[in-house]
């Protein structure tokens, strides 16, 4: 019967587990344990809309409080410099699969090289607006954003949430992990307590120090797919530059660059790998595209791409890194954050809080299949990103391994977008869907052998609602407007 649960690790990964199961079952007690050794891995991330979408409609967190703890921005979607086009923009919004009136295809069908944006939401993007406002000038709020949030401001924000909700946060180091018949039995900590529970969240990040450490947990690698191990991060204080409303995704010689929006700093990073570029090189390269970098305040994360073979062993649960780790690219890995502990959720409350092998089972497929899609998706970003011509590009548009999507590659490659393949080519647990690998294939323009052809009158539809939705968006509100009216979020 599981009453009591320790969570090793009190970043991100610990204190949403800590929350979530806190909240959702407050007949648990949790236990966070954190290492005052370890620090925050503070660089800026993005979201996606899994985690206010976790926080605001699941937790019951309120809005206002989470911005006043945390001072996020909007995130409406990303910017992709990427592929043979100038830009594209793929947003939070189902666009290249849906169809508009007047249309016999799903939008995907009809992008051309002249289109920049297929809804409202996207063309506020590119017209660097967050939301739109009514014949009023009131903003329209909706659910369809994300954040941008500075690391170490979550952790502290996520804390403040964790007390509030009777997560006991305590600092301590382990050095011993003491084995019983069901699992791990007691944590000993460097102060001696020997801590015991009936359940071990792992969320000790890279270093997987319950699932792999002490249980021995395989781990695959998803190396054949994403090549990239490394990232030479920095950034520089805004003064006058807009906050954009989007992570630009920015394709560079031998992997790729972010940008992330904050109040008042600009953080940038460059995922690159290592086979095809040195740190140095890579450092050089980031730092001439961006020259407001000061060359002293970078540094190299180095991290690997692969999950481990199951998340729940016995009675430890690994949550967020300790359980498997994807480059930054479409930033997952707080989603994943939020998936896994809802998993956990359900799979306590549907089991009595008496686990069995069949829950651990079906939690374990679950999770293992939501990386495994992760995996497939980012490889269609690689597979066809014919923008630069380098060695680590032309090496990745012919050896790459396409793993779960080369099914669906093929098919496009033949007949375009196309909804028979949902359920089929894509899986059905994907939470990119059809919406995700239809934007990444229209927006990097791979080529249809048999392309759909549109009428003139569809043609004609397409372009007024292109004028249509500019002119709309002309009026939006920036993202700091926004910010200074989150009166209507309040709640």
């Amino acid at each position: 019967m599981v009453r009591r649960v320790i969570v090793l690790g009190g970043g991100t990964a610990g204190l949403v587990a800590a929350l979530t199961l806190r909240v959702k079952l407050p007949q648990l007690q949790v236990r966070v344990i954190r290492s005052p050794d370890i620090g925050v891995i503070g660089v800026g991330e993005g979201t996606n809309t899994a985690f206010p979408q976790h926080l605001f409609e699941y937790l019951k967190i309120s809005p206002a409080r989470f911005h006043a703890l945390v001072t996020p921005t909007f995130k409406m979607g990303l910017r992709f410099l990427w592929g043979p086009r100038p830009e594209f923009y793929y947003s939070f919004v189902v666009e290249y699969a849906s169809r508009f009136e007047g249309l016999a295809r799903a939008n995907a069908a009809y992008v051309d090289d002249d289109t920049r944006w297929l809804s409202p939401v996207t063309a506020l993007m590119a017209h660097d607006k967050a939301f739109g406002r009514d014949a009023s000038g009131r903003i329209q709020w909706h659910n369809n954003y994300a954040f941008h949030v500075e690391n170490r401001k979550l952790v502290s924000g996520l804390e403040t949430l964790c007390t509030e909700a009777g997560v006991e946060i305590s600092d301590g180091k382990m050095t011993v992990a003491e084995h019983g018949p069901t699992g791990i039995k007691a944590l000993v900590l460097d102060s001696g307590e020997r801590v015991e529970a009936d359940l071990f969240v792992d969320a000790s990040g890279f270093r997987s120090e319950l699932l792999e450490r002490t249980c021995g947990e395989p781990y695959l690698s998803f190396g054949r797919t994403l090549w990239c191990d490394r990232a030479v991060i920095g950034g520089w204080p805004r003064t006058s530059e807009p906050i954009k409303p989007y992570t630009t995704c920015e394709t560079m010689d031998a992997g790729w660059a972010w940008q992330i929006e904050h109040h008042d700093f600009i953080n940038r990073g460059y995922v690159y790998a290592s086979a095809f570029i040195s740190d140095d090189e890579a450092r050089a390269e980031l730092l001439r595209k961006n020259p407001n970098i000061p060359s002293d305040k970078t540094r190299v994360v180095k991290f690997r791409s692969g999950r481990y073979s199951r998340f729940w062993v016995d009675n430890v649960v690994a949550i967020g890194n300790a359980s498997g780790f994807v480059e930054p690219l479409e930033a997952t890995a707080i989603q994943v954050i939020c998936l896994q502990s809802r998993s956990l959720v359900g799979a306590l409350e549907e089991s009595r809080f008496e686990i069995s092998d069949a829950m651990r089972a079906l939690y374990n497929r679950y999770n293992c299949a939501q990386w495994d899609n992760i995996r497939d998706f980012l490889a269609i970003h690689y597979a066809f990103n014919d923008r630069i011509d380098s060695a680590f590009w032309n090496a990745c548009r012919v050896d790459l391994d396409l793993a779960g999507a080369a099914e669906f590659a093929d098919f496009w490659k033949q007949y375009g977008p196309s909804g028979l393949v949902n359920g089929l080519l894509i899986s059905p647990s994907s939470t990119f869907g059809l919406e995700g690998f239809f934007a990444l294939m229209a927006g990097q323009r791979v080529p249809v052998a048999h392309p759909y052809v549109p009428s003139p009158a569809e043609r004609g539809t397409w372009r007024r609602l292109h004028a249509q939705f500019e002119k709309e968006s002309l009026r939006g509100a920036t993202v700091a407007e926004c910010l200074t009216e989150l009166g209507p979020l309040k709640g």
